[in-house]
């Protein structure tokens, strides 16, 4: 049921959201110091391109460089891949195979926001067990 989902999002959303990430990846990338936005972009981008199966936690380990971090990301990057989120989303509920995956879209909104500090991971993976170990990669 996840790979159908997944097919279905990629073709009606995920494309295109990825797409937007990985455009603002690419300007993230541009200047030296934002550099490590960049990096969060593109992995976000992978996760927006296939989200089912996988679910987003806080790094136990994130500090106050993520938080100063997702500041700047709002200001800079952030609002405009919101606003994508819920623009896709309103669009997705307007069929009815699409509300499910609409509503999808709207719980990535806090992830466009506020990025840094989280981790994805499977979903049987950190909230079921909050205590394993940080995942590598």
């Amino acid at each position: 049921m996840r790979t159908l989902g997944n097919l279905i999002w990629f073709v009606l959303a995920g494309f295109w959201l990825a797409l937007g990430y990985l455009v603002a990846g690419v300007l993230a990338c541009v200047l030296i110091v934002t550099i490590p936005f960049g990096i969060a972009s593109f992995r976000l981008a992978g996760y927006v391109l296939w989200p089912f199966g996988r679910t987003v936690v806080f790094k136990r380990t994130a500090g106050v460089w993520s938080l100063i971090g997702n500041v700047v990301w709002v200001v800079v990057l952030g609002w405009e891949l919101a606003l994508a989120h819920l623009v896709a989303g309103a669009l997705l509920c307007l069929t009815v195979v699409g509300i499910p995956l609409g509503i999808a879209c709207w719980k990535m909104v806090p992830l466009a926001l506020l990025p840094l500090g989280r981790e994805i991971v499977p979903v049987g993976r950190g909230v079921a067990d909050p205590f394993a170990p940080p995942s590598r990669g």
